[in-house]
């Protein structure tokens, strides 16, 4: 079975004591409807540098613990991170730190800065995985439409009153995924 897996907020939580929705907002734009992520400028970008401190960013000890369960024997495990290039040495750095890096198959990042959905979407074209899991719901939506083979999990810690698509389902925690 292929697997594939976000980083931000499936492996690891964003910073302590800043609303969910405000990082939200800094990272993601409208335009006319249409699913735009914002490249931020030099100064956005050192903020968001740091940000990604080890001590900002707690790994999620449960879905990382359940990620190092899985039989390799009977998964491939894929990390697909929309990360700006900008960030590449706090990522490439937090994945040796946490043990990841040795854990996935394959790593795929976004160090080309190409727009998240259409980067997400393109790996997941190329690995025609039969699970994927991720937090942000916009991109999982436009994904959804275009992989009607994969199965998609949205990670999502408490209630909701969406109306999801049919091949995307709500997790609390990575436990729950059907494999």
């Amino acid at each position: 079975m292929k697997i594939g897996f976000d980083l931000d907020k499936v492996f690891v939580d964003y910073p302590p004591l800043i609303p969910d929705r405000l990082i939200d907002k800094l990272y993601k734009k409208k335009s006319n409807g249409v699913l735009l992520y914002r490249m931020p400028s030099r100064p956005e970008q050192f903020i968001r540098q740091l940000s990604h401190l080890p001590i900002l960013r707690p790994p999620i000890k449960t879905n990382i613990n359940f990620l190092c369960s899985l039989p390799k024997d009977k998964h491939e495990l894929y990390l697909i991170s929309s990360r700006f290039g900008f960030l590449e040495k706090q990522t490439l750095s937090l994945m040796t730190r946490l043990g990841l890096d040795s854990v996935f198959t394959r790593m795929y990042f976004n160090f080309e800065n190409k727009q998240p959905h259409l980067f997400k979407d393109e790996v997941l074209r190329q690995l025609k995985l039969d699970l994927y899991i991720d937090d942000d719901l916009a991109l999982l939506k436009y994904v959804a439409q275009r992989n009607n083979a994969t199965k998609f999990y949205w990670f999502h810690q408490g209630p909701f009153t969406l109306t999801l698509p049919k091949n995307v389902m709500k997790i609390n925690k990575l436990s729950e995924i059907t494999l």
